[in-house]
């Protein structure tokens, strides 16, 4: 035995006189239809014409509608869409490069106003370090003058009670 399975066909047994009588109707109806189909295709290739024609004028002005008003519209709409979506708006913040070359500006005037100063400062510390060796060599001078005079006199004091009155 197969295990194939099979398919069966069913017929259906008309008798043929209920056959003849369908075909006959059927072919009475087209004779009835056919003109009214001739004519109905008639009317709608006219009818599509007419339609064609009132409508190519408006597409036309709904396109040029389209593309002056609406499209820059909705392109703006997609472009803030795509704004709000975007996970990171790199954000151009100028301030702090701003900040930063001001700070540098600053810096690079500071280190200019100290190191005139630091020459300055040099020059007159030199300067300073000249008068103060001469005022120290004019001292020392003077005290040494001042304790010459002073032991000359001394030494004349007491060459004077040494002498023999």
């Amino acid at each position: 035995m197969s295990l194939k399975n099979r398919r069966r066909r069913v017929e259906v047994v008309i008798p043929r006189t209920r056959l003849n009588q369908m075909k006959v109707q059927l072919a009475r109806a087209a004779e009835r239809v056919g003109p009214m189909a001739d004519n109905a295709r008639d009317v709608a290739a006219t009818r599509i014409v007419d339609a064609r024609t009132w409508a190519a004028p408006r597409l036309d002005r709904a396109a040029h509608t389209v593309e002056d008003q609406l499209a820059p519209r909705v392109s703006m709409m997609l472009s803030e869409a795509a704004k709000k979506v975007d996970p990171a708006p790199v954000k151009r913040r100028r301030w702090p490069m701003l900040v930063f070359l001001s700070g540098l500006m600053v810096g690079a005037a500071g280190y200019m106003m100290y190191r005139k100063n630091a020459q300055q400062w040099t020059d007159t510390m030199k300067d300073s370090a000249v008068d103060a060796s001469q005022w120290a060599g004019a001292k020392s001078e003077r005290t040494g003058e001042t304790v010459s005079d002073k032991v000359d006199t001394d030494h004349q004091g007491e060459d004077a009670s040494k002498r023999p009155s």
